[in-house]
Order: C-alpha cells, then sequence, then structure tokens
C-alpha cells in the first residue's frame, strides 16, 4: 500500500512540475535599466560597461522579477560570485521542490 502511493505521488508530481521551466528575459527591461542607471565605469546610458554587469537582486529561479526595480550593476567579480550562490540556491530549491513528501 505504501509503495502505490509512494509511486502515484511521483507521478503527480512529474505531471504537475515542469521539467525545465523557462525564465523569459525582457532585453528592453535591461536597456530601461540602463537609461536610468548608467554605467559605473564610462557613464553611459548605452553600449557596453566594461567591468560591470547588470544583475538581478533576487534571481529569477528564486523568484525575482525581470524588472528595473530588481536590477542593479555589480562588478564583474561580485557578479560571478554571486551567480555561484544563485545557481546554488535555485538548485537547493529545485531539489525540495522534486522531493516527495513521505506520510
Amino acid at each position: 500500500m505504501r509503495l502505490a502511493r509512494t509511486l502515484a505521488l511521483c507521478l503527480a508530481l512529474a505531471f504537475c512540475l515542469p521539467a525545465h521551466p523557462r525564465i523569459e528575459r525582457s532585453a528592453a527591461e535591461v536597456a530601461a535599466f540602463k537609461r536610468e542607471n548608467p554605467c559605473p565605469s564610462t557613464g553611459q546610458r548605452r553600449g557596453a560597461c566594461p567591468g560591470w554587469h547588470v544583475d538581478h537582486i533576487k534571481a529569477l529561479c528564486l523568484g525575482g522579477e525581470d524588472r528595473r526595480s530588481n536590477m542593479h550593476w555589480l562588478s564583474e567579480d561580485d557578479h560571478r560570485f554571486k551567480t555561484a550562490v544563485d545557481i546554488r540556491e535555485c538548485r537547493r530549491l529545485k531539489r525540495r521542490a522534486h522531493t516527495p513528501v513521505l506520510p
């Protein structure tokens, strides 16, 4: 009985949760962010910004929105570190979502 219940739960989760959820990103939002917040190294509102990256304050995979209000400039080194932390947290969240809860 317990095996059947576990199997039913696993099947329900498999059909309810998308395998690879796609996070839509908007180039228009990034451009609008740059217009409102000039590049820290060049002061320009368009084009490349050497040494800096536009980053989402709250990662998209953690429920952050792809909006200007959720973006900020980060140096390359800080962006690399934050991305590694965000990836680890997103993987942890994904594992937790796919782990069946047994009675």
